[in-house]
Order: structure tokens, then sequence, then C-alpha cells
């Protein structure tokens, strides 16, 4: 199981929000380039980056910063994933072009699952669905609207495609430390060789426990390392 510490990014520092909501918003940190440095030191080998503005502008706003946590994580050895706001093929160039590994994709990958395949063709390895979801539909534009789709019918067709691997986000329990949604998570993974990541909900040690024992492919945290609950380095343990 792989460990994920994430960054959202919001005015260029390092917050959390509580379900996706942007007035629910709490600031950890003034310099989250230096987060995903310690991040990295620390021994994580891939950290996960929300770029909220993008993400309710509906476009990448923070590239500069994007491409200096890159560099950051890089030179400590780990990968960085983003999402946030990309919504075409020239999104994610520019992401790539400023250094992320792996592009995040959502409401593209729902509203236009055509562009989303060439998209997995065009960047091998390097495309990550992510099936944020409200009693298992999936939501889009940055979690504000319902869509009619499944998350199993999305994951079901990022496999298809060649992603790299499906996020998927139980938007209820996100940044509320509530434990992750591990039932949800492992039906998604059934019969499908994609990974299914689990975000959301993470708030203790024992949490992290439940998802490896329950055969989870890899978890995405913030909240409870931010707020001293176990550290990155007890987190990383439990892979």
């Amino acid at each position: 199981m792989i460990i994920i510490p994430a960054i959202d990014l919001m005015h260029g520092k390092a917050v959390r929000l509580e379900q996706g909501s942007a007035e629910r918003v709490t600031v950890y940190d003034d310099d989250p380039v230096g987060v995903a440095r310690r991040f990295a030191a620390e021994g994580a080998k891939r950290i996960h980056v929300v770029d909220l503005e993008g993400a309710f502008a509906g476009r990448p706003v923070q590239t500069e910063l994007l491409e200096d946590i890159c560099r950051a994580a890089r030179e400590e050895g780990a990968r960085v994933e983003v999402g946030g706001g990309i919504r075409d093929a020239a999104a994610v160039a520019t992401l790539r072009d400023a250094g992320v590994d792996y592009v995040v994709v959502g409401t593209l990958a729902v509203r236009q699952p055509e562009l989303a395949a060439s998209l997995c063709k065009a960047h091998p390895n390097a495309i990550i669905v992510a099936a944020d979801a409200k009693d298992g539909m999936v939501a889009v534009e940055g979690w504000t609207e319902a869509s009619s789709l499944t998350a199993r019918a999305l994951a079901e067709a990022a496999e298809q495609w060649g992603a790299a691997a499906v996020l998927h986000t139980d938007v209820e329990r996100d940044g509320m430390q509530v434990g992750a949604a591990v039932e949800a998570t492992i039906a998604l993974q059934d019969g499908l060789d994609i990974p299914i990541y689990a975000s959301g909900g993470v708030g203790t040690l024992d949490d992290l426990k439940a998802c490896k024992a329950a055969g989870v492919r890899g978890v995405i945290m913030g909240r409870a390392i931010y707020e001293g609950a176990f550290s990155l380095k007890e987190a990383l343990e439990q892979c």
C-alpha cells in the first residue's frame, strides 16, 4: 500500500478544506514548497497536490508554484501528482511541462471521455482519473455538481483507457477524519486491475491499518498529518 501525503493549495498556502467547501478552510503552512520537500525527505515517494483555485476556476491557476513544488520533491526523490481545474489537453500539457509526473482529471473524464482516453494514450502511465463520489455518484466542477455517472462506471472506463490509477474520494468524508471509505474503495477495486486509491477521512493509524488489511492499494491523507494525529513516518510504517 502506498501512502501519499496531500498538499492543497489556496492563495499560495497549504490548506485543507472540509468536504471540499471553500468556506471551510484551514491554513496549515505558508510555504507549500517546504512542505513538499519535507514530505519527500521523510520518505514519501509520491505527493498529491490540488490546485484548489484551479478546481473552482476550471483551469490551472498556480502553475509557477506547482513547478517549484515538483522541483523540490524531485530533489528528494519523490514524484508529484496534481489535480484541480484540468479541463483540456492544453492544461495537461502545461502541467507536464511544469514537471508534474501524474495529472489528475475528474470533470474532464466524466464530460469528455473520448478526450480522457486520448490523453491516457498521449501520456502513458501519467493520467490518474478522479472518481470523487457522493453516495456512489461522481461529483464534478470542484465537487459542486453531481453527475449521472457512478464511480464504478468511471473506474471501469479508466481501466479501458489505460489510466495509471483511479483516485476514489468520498466527498462526505474528506477532511473530516472519520475513517476512509474502505468498503466502497474495495468494491471499486473488485474485478479491476487498475489500482484504486482511497482519499478522504483518514484520522488515525487504525484507519490506515484497516485500509491495508482490506487490500486498498494506496491512501491519500492530509489533515491528520498536519494536525499531529500521527507522523508521516508512522504512516509510512503501515505500508
